[in-house]
């Protein structure tokens, strides 16, 4: 019998101590495939702080000190907006893969260098849009492709929640912050992800806040095959989430459909019948380690690859232009 050769596990480093992180670091934990090696922050007594709060065995007080690290395969990339392509391009020159927090960039110019930075160390990137991993989101795209509501219409989505933080980065303009960048992102996301299109012309409108960032952010996106999306986000109104995707002859309503957990329900309506769509989840932020450990030990292309990051980028930066300029924006 040939004994079974165990696989060494992908190390893993986290820059920065985002809150976010807490949502990676039990999923790669649990993982048989990752480890939590290291975290590293500017400051050496919130480093030695965060690594002992979360268990982790190692700390850097540099992010240079951490990509310079011959133990670290992997690159968590939680820092703001502003910071994600400057560090994630250090990273994949420093030869660790990278999984990037979204927006993976805020300009349409940054996108296509990471791609060539990719392309040049042979390092994967891939977007952490955790949604796209969970079985809601392919249901409803199987859904949508097998015909079982017509051919498609309209698509509307909805990612709004009240942030009144003073200090909270996504209000400052020089971290990228702002509410299409920050949730808008979504909506759009699973917008071009159930179309399989990119938009040719889009329509933005906003609201500024008093830190210069927009605080709403409205847009219309035509799409080929007279299909049309409409979407909202925004700072300033409650907390709501939903997808709306309608077709000839029916109707998929997602009530959760941007952080889905282990039990969700989606609606199929069609012929004047309501389906409710029981969906058996998964620990959500453990699809995307699962994902970037397959595109590594595997060789398996990234759920969210490059071209799909650079076709959201591109669409978002037009919904900016729109709104900026009042005017429809051709693609």
């Amino acid at each position: 019998m040939i004994p079974m050769v165990k696989m060494p596990k992908l190390r893993w480093g986290i820059l920065g101590t985002a809150r976010i992180n807490r949502a990676l670091i039990e999923p790669i934990r649990t993982s048989k495939r990752s480890q939590l090696s290291a975290v590293a922050s500017r400051s050496q007594s919130k480093a030695i702080d965060y690594a002992r709060s979360w268990d982790i065995p190692r700390h850097f007080s540099s992010y240079e000190a951490l990509l310079d690290d011959p133990e670290i395969d992997i690159i968590y990339n939680s820092l703001p907006n502003s910071l994600h392509v400057e560090w994630s391009v250090k990273a994949m020159q420093k030869g660790k893969h990278v999984l990037c927090e979204k927006p993976i960039t805020i300009s349409v110019s940054d996108m296509e260098t990471l791609i060539s930075i990719s392309n040049n160390t042979g390092k994967i990137i891939t977007e952490a849009f955790m949604y796209r991993h969970h079985p809601q989101t392919l249901l409803v795209k199987e859904i949508v492709d097998g015909g079982e509501i017509g051919e498609l219409r309209l698509i509307r989505g909805s990612f709004c929640y009240t942030n009144t933080r003073q200090d909270d980065l996504r209000l400052r303009p020089e971290f990228g912050g702002g509410c299409l960048w920050d949730v808008g992102c979504y909506p759009v996301s699973y917008t071009r992800y159930i179309t399989g299109n990119e938009p040719i012309s889009v329509w933005g409108q906003q609201l500024i806040g008093p830190t210069g960032v927009d605080v709403f952010f409205a847009g219309q996106l035509q799409f080929p095959g007279d299909v049309v999306a409409q979407f909202d986000c925004s700072f300033i109104t409650p907390f709501f989430t939903r997808m709306e995707i309608i077709g000839t002859q029916g109707k998929i309503s997602i009530p959760v459909p941007f952080k889905p957990g282990m039990r969700e329900v989606i609606l199929h309506e069609r012929g004047g019948h309501v389906q409710q769509i029981k969906v058996k989840g998964i620990r959500l932020y453990s699809g995307e380690v699962e994902d970037i450990e397959d595109a590594i030990l595997l060789g398996k292309s990234p759920r969210i690859n490059l071209q799909d990051s650079l076709g959201n980028i591109v669409t978002l930066d037009a919904l900016i232009k729109s709104a900026n300029q009042s005017m429809h924006v051709s693609l």
